[in-house]
């Protein structure tokens, strides 16, 4: 070898080493970045062919770097709500414009989640990258899919102003007295008859409770429950359920009155419930008041109040058990009705779950899923490319794009968390001092050749 390939190799050494402080550098800088991952120099040596002695054979060092993509960075604690973090594998889906799919959009993969709400509800991290998510459909399900980023849409927590819930479920527990004296009305009672029904206030109910739900626009209807006992069977109670006021709704054949049900509750000799016996609908069925004239046994809404159609299920209890209507000889009493719906109410604030739903939370007390925020999945996330503002593009070396939902297969969203740098700092200060040393010692290698050349030159003179 000659001592200018001692030469080349110093200058080599200089290049690999100064490359490597520079990614050291860069690490330092980054300690406090959110989501920042820290690159690694990996050295190898270089060798020429030509020549078959060892000593002679090589030809100093090469650097190249590889940005640790897939280690985790250590989990800070933060008061937003929108702060999010990925416990485990996975990246955020992220754009450069409010708009999915817009022209000059651009899709990015970061692990740098402190979100905030833009001017219009966007939800953006300090990088100004956008937050994608499913968005969820009109009856609240989601459409997911493993690879089509058009399905996806710009976090937007604005878009929810204010919620009502329809009622759906009423459970009734109560007791009816049962040495109930049979009044003298019982005995020509008829629920088609205005003239001997509950509803239209000629037959006085031995027990009677009014229920409230709510409609498809969050308006209280009131349900009087009306109960009378059987003039010959202890174990038999005629029962109405009709709308308070009785314009509320409109009546086809077979209801008067406001009726929206009729039938009978049995119970067995034990004061039980008897289902089997028991002739009143478990479904109480509203149409819309757009629709037209009720047929027999259907109710709708009334034309003036412009709501939607609704069904309601009404549960009395089990048969043989203690958990709805009883017949004990015990006063008759309302023990509780259970009612769900909900008045309209406000946006109060919106919650990330582990699993990535974006809920919004209402004053009323109603839960609404809005979004599901997917987890980008790669085969080798280290060759992901980096980009502006600690977020990612594919790669060659990443592998193909896998969208999945979090905590399926992938890590799991934390929120009011912040993923910190994965960069050791102890560890970076140690790199520091040995590439500077090294960076030292490649510099001897050229002054020793220098002098070296200088001592051959000195021969001719």
């Amino acid at each position: 070898m000659s001592l200018y390939s001692a030469l080349t190799i110093g200058v080599a050494g200089l290049r690999a080493n100064s490359s490597a402080l520079s990614g050291v550098s860069n690490n330092i800088a980054n300690v406090n970045t959110i989501g920042f991952k820290r690159t690694r120099a990996d050295f190898s040596s270089l060798v020429t062919t030509s020549n078959a002695n060892p000593l002679d054979a090589g030809a100093g060092v090469n650097t190249s770097a590889q940005r640790l993509v897939d280690a985790q960075g250590q989990l800070q604690s933060s008061s937003s709500n929108t702060d999010l973090a990925v416990a485990g594998s996975g990246f955020f889906v992220v754009g450069t414009d409010a708009v999915n799919g817009s022209t000059g959009d651009v899709l990015r993969f970061t692990r740098a989640g402190a979100f905030s709400a833009d001017e219009t509800g966007n939800l953006r991290n300090a990088a100004g990258y956008y937050l994608r998510g499913w968005a969820a459909k009109a009856d609240g399900t989601f459409v997911t899919n493993a690879s089509d980023t058009t399905a996806l849409s710009t976090v937007n927590i604005a878009s929810v102003s204010g919620a009502a819930e329809a009622t759906a479920n009423v459970q009734i527990n109560a007791n009816l007295k049962a040495s109930q004296t049979p009044s003298a009305a019982a005995a020509t009672y008829a629920s088609t008859v205005s003239a001997t029904n509950m509803a239209s206030g000629a037959v006085t109910p031995d027990f009677v409770r009014t229920i409230q739900i709510f409609d498809s626009q969050g308006g209280v209807r009131n349900l009087n429950v009306g109960f009378l006992k059987d003039a010959t069977s202890p174990n038999l109670w005629h029962t109405e359920v009709y709308a308070s006021p009785a314009s509320d709704v409109t009546t086809g054949t077979g209801l008067v009155d406001g009726q929206v049900a009729v039938g009978t509750v049995a119970f067995d000799a034990t004061g039980k419930f008897d289902a089997a016996n028991s002739t009143l609908p478990s479904t109480l069925s509203f149409l819309a008041s757009s629709a037209g004239a009720p047929g027999a046994g259907q109710v709708k809404w009334a034309t003036a109040e412009g709501i939607a159609a609704q069904t309601v299920s009404l549960d009395l209890g089990s048969s043989g058990s203690t958990n709805g209507l009883t017949q004990f000889d015990s006063p008759s009493v309302l023990d509780s009705a259970l009612v769900d719906g909900a008045v309209f109410g406000s946006l109060s604030g919106i919650d990330i779950s582990d699993d990535g739903f974006v809920t919004a939370n209402f004053s009323n007390g109603v839960i609404k899923k809005i979004y599901q925020l997917p987890l980008a999945t790669f085969i080798n996330p280290n060759g992901l490319r980096a980009e502006d503002g600690d977020a990612y593009s594919v790669g060659n070396d990443s592998g193909s794009l896998n969208l999945k939902a979090a905590g399926q297969g992938v890590g799991k969203i934390a929120s009011q968390t912040l993923e910190g740098s994965n960069v050791d700092l102890a560890k970076e200060f140690t790199n520091l001092i040995t590439v500077q040393r090294a960076y030292s010692a490649s510099s001897r290698i050229i002054t020793t050749a220098d002098e070296m050349l200088d001592e051959l030159i000195r021969i001719k003179r």
